[in-house]
């Protein structure tokens, strides 16, 4: 009865894989109803926690389908354009053949497992992949072997950098005309500045693309069709001989001679065993060392290892599997420094937030240490708060096994937890945060008085679109709010506010197209028809001089009188860019009592939400408070009200500048149609940063305001006949010309 019961709730389309799941990992325990309900899980180090990364198009949902195939995971081949891949589950995603969300699988691979999370390469869905990041051991960087390094392929790479991620990399699609190996590996070298190392060698170039040459072993694996089919799951390896083609041969011997050397000058340890028993003949060198140094030279940032195939034509990911278990960290090797004060207790952030109909609001979890456990009480120290897991799943994208507990090193999802969001810290008890932050404290001494035992969240990027959002009727209003309360708290890249003016549902979001999926999610998951106003740019403000002013806030509540006065200085930072800041001189910081300062800052910081000229957000303006007095009796609230009035009317007097959001643009265009992008560009006020070849297309980069950029898609396919791509990324904030601004207030105001 359990059996079934587990077999037919996920789903008839994706019961033969629950099926395999449990017949893999409990055939060590048939007659035992308990192993049904419980993933045994692996030693730490037989766990991979890894990402696949890359810009859009690029082949990562196919690379994670051929794993799922070739792991056992799955019985047939899906594919993108048929919208039948496991991870593309969403309607939006099978529809328009891209990835929204990133969706997590489970699979063994070689007596390892792997929790894999494949992420979206479109720049509006960065969120999803700076989460991702955020929890994952290791990473595979996905390139495509025609383009080599692409626009959110820099992105992706330096999201990973910033969170210590170690990856390698996957040149894919080898079997197009255009593949380029040598092109491809001097474009990681130059704009993503790292080392790439080459493990692998093309066996025939594009159509004839037929396997690789493995440079560690000196072995050929080639992919044939006549005997399998044509789904890859077997191929040959045979020694490369001398009797092979010459020109292969020899580009094979360079290559591994390349090799390692590169390898030595990255890692003295296989430097010195070369010089010691090596040294008169490199090709003797055991694979086991190259591979060993290789592990080393990855897990501390110094190289990347490069493979290549062809996913698509199912060629090259059964060695890309061999490649993210030798070279890629389990969850032991990465340092994390807060979790070493919790030693055996349970430590787990919160990543990623789904909602589920039948269970509510499922929370993705990675645990660092400890034990987590179904059916407990666990303390979220961001919301000082106890919430009670209910269950424990373990996610195979949009289908879930469910499980009484689960060990550090893995990801798995709960349920239950009703007010945690992306980015909290989950701990067994208060009394095991304390525990922790006494270890902290005695062991760093001096150093650990401002130690923090929560687990550093995720940084959430500004939107940089909005538009009006309504319901079709006054009666849809609650269910719209709802609708969009559950949206914002599974993707914190999506702002919802209320125009203090006209009492509108504003959404901010981060592109044409994620305001689009929003828009479309509403309509599908919700129920709700809405209307969607047209998309404006979300500007930014700052002021041009400096400027000190004074104001006095006298008010009667009640029986009690609130006097406060308060004189400032504010000024332009030298960066606009920069954030805003706050500063109290030092003779009266000493003089104020730490609520005070707390209301002085709330102040400030209120009065920067909206700026004096349009009411956009501020930012690079400072703020230095010279005086603050009040009467006994004052409240808290009325100085924050002060002070926010002050920095209003200094803003005022210091003249005020629209800033406009400036975007990267990278557009790949061939070259009959070169002339005409770029005379679309100069009338769309854009700058051209450098036109670069590729192959046989033009890469246009350029700098482009986004209020110029409404529709461009539209406007580019008609340009080039359907033949360009391009990406755009938000790059900076830079000052509108007094002319631009003129008829940005005049539109505003309805004069145009």
């Amino acid at each position: 009865m359990i059996l079934a019961k587990y077999l037919f709730t996920a789903g008839s389309q994706h019961r033969y894989k629950m099926i395999w799941f449990i017949k893999r990992n409990y055939s060590f325990l048939p007659d035992d109803v308990k192993s049904v309900r419980t993933v045994v899980s692996p030693d730490v180090s037989n766990i991979r926690n890894i990402g696949i990364m890359a810009h859009i198009d690029a082949g990562k949902t196919t690379t994670t389908e051929r794993m799922l195939f070739y792991s056992g995971y799955t019985r047939a081949l899906g594919d993108v354009d048929d919208g039948d891949t496991v991870t593309d589950f969403m309607a939006q995603e099978r529809e328009r053949g891209i990835t929204i969300q990133s969706a997590a699988v489970t699979f063994d691979w070689n007596n390892h497992r792997i929790n894999l999370i494949d992420t979206p390469g479109h720049v509006d869905f960065t969120l999803e992949v700076e989460r991702s990041l955020r929890v994952l051991d290791g990473a595979v960087a996905v390139f495509d072997a025609s383009a080599g390094v692409e626009a959110q392929t820099l992105t992706v790479w330096r999201q990973a950098q910033k969170h210590h991620v170690p990856c390698i990399g996957f040149l894919n699609k080898m079997d197009k005309p255009m593949a380029n190996l040598d092109l491809c590996i001097e474009s990681i070298r130059e704009k993503m500045q790292t080392t790439p190392i080459l493990l692998q060698i093309p066996v025939g170039c594009g159509r004839s693309f037929s396997g690789i040459v493995d440079l560690i072993t000196n072995q050929k694996l080639l992919w044939t069709t006549k005997s399998n089919g044509d789904d890859g799951r077997c191929y040959k390896v045979e020694p490369l001989e001398e009797s092979d083609e010459p020109s292969l041969v020899q580009a094979a011997k360079e290559a591994r001679s390349n090799l390692i050397e590169q390898v030595a000058d990255l890692d003295d340890e296989f430097a010195d065993v070369l010089l010691t028993d090596f040294s008169d003949n490199f090709d003797a060198v055991p694979s086991i060392k190259i591979k060993e140094a290789l592990r080393r030279v990855t897990l501390a940032h110094k190289g990347v290892p490069i493979l290549c195939g062809s996913s698509l034509k199912n060629k090259g990911v059964q060695p890309l599997l061999d490649a993210i278990i030798a070279y890629l960290p389990n969850p032991n090797q990465r340092h994390h420094d807060i979790i070493q004060w919790y030693k055996d207790d349970l430590c787990a952030l919160a990543f990623k937030v789904i909602h589920d109909k039948q269970r509510g609001p499922l929370v993705f979890v990675r645990i660092y240490s400890g034990t987590l456990k179904a059916q407990t009480a666990v303390q979220n120290i961001n919301r000082d708060g106890i919430e009670r897991m209910s269950r424990i799943l373990v996610p195979f994208a949009n289908q879930y096994v469910e499980i009484p507990s689960i060990t550090a090193g893995n990801i798995a999802l709960t349920v239950g937890l009703k007010q945690t969001v992306t980015g909290d810290t989950i701990v067994a008890s208060k009394a095991s945060a304390a525990a922790a932050l006494r270890r902290a404290q005695n062991k760093l001494g001096k150093k650990g008085e401002n130690v923090n035992v929560i687990l550093t969240g995720v940084e959430v990027p500004d939107p940089v679109y909005f538009c009006t959002i309504e319901p079709p009727s006054m009666a849809k209003q609650a269910d719209l709010e709802n609708a969009l309360s559950c949206l914002q708290r599974e993707d914190p890249s999506l702002k919802v506010r209320v125009d203090p003016d006209s009492g509108q549902t504003i959404l901010c979001g981060m592109g044409e197209l994620h305001i689009d999926i929003i828009h479309d999610r509403i309509r599908r998951e919700y129920g709700i028809e809405t209307h969607l106003g047209p998309l404006q740019v979300a500007y930014r403000e700052t002021i041009i001089h400096q400027a000190k002013t004074a104001d006095t806030l006298d008010r009667t509540i009640g029986d009690r009188r609130h006097v406060v006065t308060v004189e400032l200085k504010v000024g332009p930072t030298d960066d606009i860019g920069n954030s805003c800041k706050i500063t109290i001189q030092k003779e009266l910081h000493h003089q104020l009592s730490p609520d005070l300062k707390d209301a002085i800052e709330n102040g400030v910081h209120s009065s920067y939400l909206q700026g004096p000229l349009l009411g956009y957000p501020v930012q690079g303006v400072s703020t230095v408070i010279q005086s603050v007095s009040l009467e006994p009796g004052t409240s808290l609230a009325m100085v924050s009200a002060c002070v926010s009035r002050c920095v209003q009317k200094a803003m005022k007097a210091a003249g005020a500048q629209v800033l406009e959001p400036v975007m990267s643009l990278e557009v790949t265009v061939g070259e009959d149609y070169l002339s005409s992008v770029l005379g679309d560009l100069a009338q769309r006020r854009g700058t051209i940063r450098d036109i670069q070849s590729r192959r046989y297309d033009k890469v246009l980069l350029a700098m482009v305001p986004l209020a110029e950029m409404m529709g461009y898609s539209t406007i580019l396919r008609s340009l080039t006949s359907g033949t360009a791509t391009f990406s755009l990324e938000l790059d900076t904030y830079e000052a509108m010309n007094p002319q631009d601004q003129n008829i940005l207030l005049k539109r505003v105001a309805g004069l145009l």
